[in-house]
């Protein structure tokens, strides 16, 4: 069955790349990436139409902004021109007019842009860097060095657009944080031997994509995020490592985009009737484990009725067992289709969940405003009964002001909640989790976080953030609270712990994709019962790649 379906999108690829006669390349740029930040900054000046609700973002779009961006120059302060030159060398294409591939090794390219690698010519086109980082991180409750090293490539060849991204990191000393609890750190999937003092963990990413006048297509992996959150989203985040996902976006009018995702996740449930015997006596316990599968599949429609006010409603659904191939039209409603596959049988269903968004930039002078709701149950019969209602809804609010004071200086604050029992399913194999790391805002469900923050480049591409969030997380509960007792556990029932954090840093890139980082962090720990105490962190960092 799987065979059969990964050989369905292979055929419609290669069906798409015939039929097409004018095409683009799609190469996914990092949802990292400092462009972002100055993309979204320029939105909400007003200067350009910018749509990032759904992260990572094609190269050429980006360009395509930033080259909107180069015929308002007279409306921009001197930083943003030098840093929209900046961007430029990256972002703007390379024209190769000779069918001879032309090779360079450790040279700038017509951008001025550094390669350690670039072959090219009017049909294809490739570029290699390395990835090379150091750090110390040191404090009160730990003392350990990041280091790691990889590579990152990407191209493209008529219509079709590729890319890889490998990271190896190694942490070598005390407090090592393996569990990243109550931290918006990307999960880790640890490999190789890991001690108390050490541990090993990779990241790997890939594309590709294929893509025509209004539509484009990947199959690749990849972190996907949904909606906006300054220190955590909502629907989808960083959080979990990154999955293989199908990405689909169309877009038939330059107003409205719609995008659907089928994910390839992980339950890290092992299923004991496939799981057997090898018949190798002595080798590894003469065990195959095997896990269930799990899927995740999501759509979404975003229109713009009027510059800088964008709607946008999406689905998501959470399934195991079996890939069912309904979920794979992404026009289908999922839960309806659930429902109907499953006898309205609340054992045989899967985890369905609603989301919407709203932004607007620019309405008030140079703010953004904006809010997300993720539904994951709601009874609409009992939603005013406080002995029956079961509200598992997630909210986010929040606004940011720019050239506040100073050119180049943002404020901003947002209020994010999470219900009880949000992202949690009675089927452990469905819930809203991969590698059991949530899709979702880091905190979890019962709990939430208040947050204001102050953004300010002084300089071309030196950036400083200082930020100051309260956090309250409340107990996990239990099957039964969830699903059955009247009233349900009300929000931050069982209260664990408050906190309040401090966070400052500075980060210059010196060229393109060189960093030099450092940060300090204050946090102060309340847990319910017991005595506070304080935790502070330095961190110091050089990287050459993605940050």
């Amino acid at each position: 069955m799987k065979i059969r379906f990964c050989n369905f999108y292979v055929v419609v690829l290669l069906v798409l790349s015939t039929l097409s006669s004018i095409s683009a390349q799609t190469i996914w740029e990092n949802h990292r990436s400092e462009v972002y930040p100055y993309l979204y900054r320029m939105a909400q000046k007003g200067l350009i139409e910018f749509e990032d609700i759904v992260r990572p973002v094609s190269r050429m779009q980006i360009y395509s902004w930033l080259k909107e961006l180069e015929s308002k120059s007279d409306q921009l302060l001197p930083i943003e021109k030098k840093e929209l030159s900046f961007y430029m060398q990256e972002y703007r294409p390379l024209q190769f007019t000779d069918s001879t591939a032309k090779v360079s090794f450790g040279k700038k390219d017509a951008n001025g842009r550094w390669r350690m690698l670039s072959i090219g010519s009017k049909d294809f086109e490739m570029h290699v860097d390395p990835i090379i980082s150091g750090g110390q991180i040191s404090g009160n409750t730990s003392s350990f060095r990041q280091v790691s090293n990889g590579v990152q490539l990407w191209g493209q060849s008529k219509g079709w657009g590729f890319q890889l991204y490998y990271r190896d990191w190694t942490e070598t000393g005390s407090g090592l944080d393996t569990f990243r609890s109550l931290s918006p750190q990307t999960g880790i999937i640890r490999v190789g031997n890991s001690t108390a003092r050490s541990q090993n963990h990779s990241e790997i990413r890939g594309h590709l994509s294929y893509s025509w006048k209004k539509a484009s297509i990947s199959l690749g992996k990849d972190q996907y995020l949904w909606g906006y959150g300054e220190n955590g989203r909502l629907v989808y985040s960083d959080r979990a490592p990154s999955f293989a996902y199908l990405r689909f976006d169309y877009r038939p009018f330059k107003w409205m985009h719609f995008q659907y995702m089928h994910g390839w996740i992980n339950s890290n449930i092992i299923d004991s009737n496939r799981t057997y015997g090898t018949g190798t006596t002595g080798v590894l316990d003469d065990i195959r484990i095997l896990f269930v599968p799990k899927f995740i599949a999501s759509h979404s429609l975003q229109v713009t009725p009027t510059k800088g006010l964008t709607f946008a409603l999406g689905e998501s659904i959470v399934y195991s067992d079996r890939m069912d191939p309904g979920f794979l039209i992404p026009f289908m409603l999922f839960k309806v289709y659930d429902n109907n596959r499953s006898f309205n049988n609340l054992n045989a269903g899967s985890n369905g969940q609603l989301f919407a968004q709203v932004s607007s930039r620019n309405h008030i002078k140079k703010t953004h405003l904006y809010a997300t709701l993720f539904i994951d149950e709601i009874r609409m019969s009992t939603v005013f009964n406080p002995q029956r209602s079961r509200n598992q809804i997630g909210v986010n609010a929040g606004f940011s002001a720019t050239d506040v004071l100073l050119p180049y200086l943002t404020v901003g604050a947002e209020y994010n909640r999470v219900n009880p029992f949000v992202y949690q399913n009675f089927v452990p194999a469905q819930n809203f989790t991969h590698h059991n790391w949530l899709m979702g805002d880091w905190l979890g469900a019962n709990s939430d976080r208040l947050m204001a923050y102050v953004r300010y480049n002084p300089i071309p591409r030196l950036r400083t953030l200082l930020r100051v969030q309260s956090i309250r997380k409340g107990g996990q509960g239990t099957i039964f609270d969830q699903y059955f007792a009247e009233p349900q556990p009300r929000f931050l029932f069982d209260l664990q712990q408050k906190r309040t954090d401090v966070f400052f840093q500075a980060t210059y890139e010196w060229i393109n994709n060189l960093y030099l980082t450092g940060s300090f962090q204050f946090i102060r720990h309340s847990p319910t019962g017991r005595p506070s105490s304080n935790e502070h962190q330095l961190q110091i960092g050089l990287t050459y790649g993605l940050q």
